[in-house]
């Protein structure tokens, strides 16, 4: 398929910010005036209707007024892989009816950041994996991670692995709100410079850690002061959102 215009956001692994990382970045793009979508292919570990889906998380987070049902294709209740929680809910999904039902979506908007679930080796059907996925959309990568101990190891694995699929990657995000007490881990300083350094792959920034009510008035004002977003408006299609 031609490749999709948008971005791909991945993460070291599940719960490191992927979510109001991505509707933060929508949410300041569509304030800018770009026609940004967003799609969570394949959700687990709740159904629609609670609020607390990744999908209606993004869709609170980018200020977007629709149906959490229009933006995200499987969601299944197990938490689990989304290959394990199909087979549980007893569904064989396979890569082309993700892809398939994502089209519409992909098709609405002049770009679209796609959500996916935890990392990049996670099984997302009986035969294949979130890169099977980004390599079939021919999409970039934008990689969420932690900021503090560890965080080295694991963005690059997760850049060598997507790079021996010959899949390209903008850049990473470190995550500051994971770190109860960054000033106890001094490592969050220098993590990034090492990370650019063995990898060559630009750091756009470090996500503020948010407490409280998170609209996206307050995320949009994070974006603005602490994330490099000219390497994001590079690979979007520019057009303006229609009235």
């Amino acid at each position: 398929m031609n490749g999709t215009q948008g971005l791909f956001v991945t993460g070291t692994d599940t719960g490191v910010g992927k979510t109001v990382i991505t509707g933060a970045l929508v949410a300041t793009l569509r304030a800018e005036g770009h026609h940004v979508g967003v799609w969570k292919p394949v959700q687990t570990g709740g159904l629609l209707g609670d609020g607390t889906t990744d999908t209606e998380l993004l869709l609170k987070y980018t200020g977007m007024d629709s149906y959490a049902e229009d933006f995200t294709s499987f969601t299944f209740e197990a938490p689990l892989a989304p290959m394990l929680a199909a087979k549980q809910a007893g569904l064989n999904i396979t890569l082309q009816d993700i892809v398939d039902a994502g089209a519409s979506i992909l098709n609405r908007y002049a770009s679209v950041f796609i959500e996916g679930a935890g990392g990049v080796a996670v099984p997302i059907t009986k035969d294949a994996m979130t890169t099977d996925l980004i390599a079939e959309l021919q999409i970039p990568v934008l990689i969420v991670a932690r900021s503090g101990l560890g965080t080295i190891n694991h963005t690059l694995l997760t850049m060598e692995y997507l790079e021996r699929r010959g899949i390209s990657i903008l850049g990473f995000i470190l995550n500051n709100g994971l770190s109860a007490e960054l000033c106890l881990d001094p490592s969050w300083e220098t993590n990034e410079r090492i990370i650019e350094q063995y990898s060559g792959i630009p750091c756009l920034g470090h996500f503020p850690k948010l407490t409280g009510e998170i609209d996206s008035k307050r995320l949009i004002h994070a974006v603005q002061a602490t994330i490099n977003l000219s390497p994001v408006r590079d690979v979007l299609t520019i057009h303006k959102m229609e009235e």
